[in-house]
C-alpha cells in the first residue's frame, strides 16, 4: 500500500502492526496509533508545531540524569502518574488511599528506633509524629517497615542540599512495635515548588499553571503478606490541597498538624518550646492470594 492521506494512513499503520507475536505489545501499540492520529487530526498542528514538539521532547530528554528524571515530572504534572497509581491500586475499605512516590526517595534511609528525632541539622518548629499499621479489618502488624521523608520548613529536602548539611536528614525507616504502632520527631514541612527551570516549567508557564505542591510527609509501608503503600499525609489548611501541582491530593490523606502547647508530649517526652503533632492511622490492603503464588 502507498499513496496514504489522512484518512487511510492510521488504517496502514494498524496492519503493519497486526504481525506483532506478542500480544501486549500489538495491544499497546495499535492504542498508541490510534489515539496518536487522532490527536493529531484534532489539533492539526502546522509544521512549525510538530516541530516545536518534537524539540519539547527532546529537551526532556536533555534534563534527565542520575538526579534528575523530566520524563517522570512531566509525568505528574499531566496527571499520569497519578492516572497510573489509580488503576494499579484500587482501595478496599480499611485501606489507606495512595499517591505518587515522588522524585526524592532513597533506597538506603537511616534506621531509627521508634522515639528518634530525624531533623538532624535543619531547624525549624518541632514535629512529632505517631501513627499505626493495621490491616483493613483494623488487626494491628508489628514489625511493619515505615519509611518516611519530607522537607524541611524552606521546601527544599535533604538530597538537594547534601553539599550543605553534609547527611540525610528528615528521613528515616521505622519498624512498628507489638501494638502496630510507630512515632519520631522532626520537623514541620513546608510546601514547594516542584523543578521548573526546565521543559516542564515552560510547559505549566503556558499553561497558566503554578509549580506548587502543599506541604506533606511521605510514607512508605510495606509487611509480609501485604501490598506495599505509597502515599502522603498533607497538612490541613495548605493553600495548594486545591492545585496541587502533581494532582496528588486526596480528602482522606489530610490531616491537621495540630499545634500544641509546651509540656508532656504523648509519646512522654517534655518539650519545652511548642511543637506540632500529626497523628495518622495506616491500614494494608491484603496481597491477592494469585498474586503472592505468582
Amino acid at each position: 500500500m502507498r499513496n496514504f492521506n489522512e484518512n487511510t494512513i492510521t488504517d496502514a499503520v494498524l496492519e503493519r502492526i497486526a504481525g506483532a507475536t506478542d500480544q501486549r505489545i500489538k495491544q499497546v501499540s495499535e492504542a498508541l496509533v490510534r489515539h496518536l492520529h487522532a490527536f493529531v487530526r484534532e489539533v492539526r498542528p502546522t509544521q512549525k508545531e510538530w516541530e516545536y514538539g518534537i524539540d519539547f521532547l527532546t529537551r526532556t530528554g536533555h534534563m534527565c540524569d542520575d538526579k534528575r528524571q523530566e520524563f517522570i515530572l512531566l509525568s505528574d504534572a499531566l496527571g499520569v502518574s497519578m492516572l497510573v497509581d489509580a488503576i494499579n491500586h484500587p482501595v478496599p475499605e480499611g485501606a489507606t488511599e495512595t499517591t505518587v512516590l515522588g522524585p526524592f526517595f532513597v533506597q538506603a534511609s537511616p534506621e531509627k528506633d521508634n522515639g528518634a528525632d530525624i531533623s538532624g541539622p535543619k531547624e525549624g518548629d518541632p514535629m512529632l509524629v505517631t501513627g499505626s499499621v493495621s490491616t483493613v479489618d483494623g488487626r494491628p502488624l508489628a514489625g511493619a517497615v515505615v519509611d518516611v521523608w519530607h522537607s524541611d520548613d524552606d521546601g527544599y529536602y535533604d538530597v538537594q542540599q547534601l553539599d550543605k548539611i553534609g547527611d540525610l536528614a528528615m528521613r528515616a525507616r521505622f519498624h512498628t512495635d507489638q501494638n502496630g504502632r510507630f512515632n519520631f520527631w522532626s520537623i514541620k514541612p513546608a510546601a514547594y515548588p516542584i523543578p521548573h527551570d526546565g521543559t516542564v516549567g515552560d510547559m505549566l508557564a503556558v499553561q497558566g499553571r503554578h509549580p506548587w505542591r502543599p506541604a506533606h510527609v511521605h510514607f512508605m509501608i510495606s509487611a509480609p503478606g501485604f501490598e506495599q503503600l505509597v502515599t502522603h499525609v498533607f497538612v490541613a489548611g495548605d493553600q495548594y490541597l486545591d492545585s496541587d501541582v502533581v494532582f496528588g491530593v486526596k480528602d482522606s490523606l489530610i490531616r491537621e498538624f495540630v499545634r500544641c502547647p509546651p509540656g508532656r508530649a504523648p509519646d512522654g517526652r517534655m518539650v519545652d518550646s511548642e511543637y506540632y503533632h500529626l497523628n495518622y492511622d495506616f491500614g494494608l490492603k491484603q496481597v491477592a492470594s494469585n498474586a503472592r503464588a505468582a
